[in-house]
């Protein structure tokens, strides 16, 4: 039998799970959301024909899931307005809330918590995400195949052993979207300088993103080999690739990644205290 979800937050990422869930053949009967705007409340209702509340307590009450999908800087405010009923009813709690370690969760909500705490990234919000996931040690092996498969409804899922790797993951995944979206960006603007017209341009850059993201995915081989493949001795990729290595692209991003990731520790200890 299907367990009962609620959801803490009725907003894009919530909506991305819950089209996922549904999509997937999950029951909708099964599926609550709330939210503290009518008008969100009456937008979720109309496009996913799912219970959406006003009222967290009574939706928690229904529930054996309760995934927290508010904003970060909020989520010490709702943790004490649901502490009773979650004391209550125990459920399995599934955060979605960035950079807020799951024993802040715990103590907030006055005690040892099953939580499973995630790091999701924007394109989650299409279904073709990547997520981090750490379980705390109260976290049953049936509730962590409960909560893999909602995170799955917004793609791919990794779990990590320690949840300060989930600080690396936002370094990596979390982050890394807009690290592409930067070098497409820089791509499409040194097309145009070329000679390419705007719009000739930016699709040249997206399809190609999309393709070599696809060869990767699908192909057995690392990128190291795939990109080795295309760059033929003394070609134009090769001089290419050569002033990227001259450049110290790699050195770039490693001290870039590390930025982002000692950002998320600081995060972390601002948001948890």
């Amino acid at each position: 039998m299907e367990a009962t979800i609620c959801f803490i937050g009725a907003g894009n990422m919530a909506q991305s799970l819950i089209g996922g869930l549904i999509s997937s053949g999950y029951d909708k009967n099964k599926i609550i959301a709330t939210d503290p705007n009518q008008e969100q409340r009456d937008l979720v209702t109309q496009k996913f024909a799912i219970q959406c509340l006003a009222d967290n307590d009574q939706a928690i009450g229904q529930s054996s899931i309760v995934v927290l999908a508010v904003k970060p800087q909020i989520l010490q405010q709702v943790c004490a307005e649901i502490e009773n009923i979650v004391n209550q009813q125990n459920p399995l709690l599934l955060s979605v809330a960035a950079g807020i370690r799951s024993a802040d969760i715990a103590r907030w909500l006055g005690g040892d918590k099953a939580i499973v705490r995630t790091m999701p990234n924007t394109p989650s919000l299409i279904q073709s995400g990547a997520t981090g996931m750490f379980a705390n040690d109260s976290v049953s092996l049936e509730q962590k195949s409960q909560a893999e498969h909602i995170m799955r409804a917004a793609g791919l899922t990794i779990w990590v052993d320690e949840e300060p790797q989930l600080d690396a993951v936002t370094a990596l995944s979390g982050s890394g979207p807009a690290y592409y979206f930067l070098f497409m960006e820089a791509m499409e603007k040194a097309g145009a300088e070329l000679g390419l017209d705007a719009k000739t341009a930016h699709l040249l850059t997206l399809q190609t993103a999309l393709g070599a993201a696809k060869m990767a995915l699908e192909s057995h081989q690392d990128c190291q080999t795939l990109r080795r493949n295309v760059t033929s001795p003394n070609g134009t990729t090769e001089k290419a690739i050569q002033s990227f290595q001259s450049n110290n692209l790699e050195s770039i991003v490693k001290t870039a990644m590390q930025a982002a990731q000692s950002r998320a520790k600081e995060l972390a200890d601002e948001l948890g205290g």
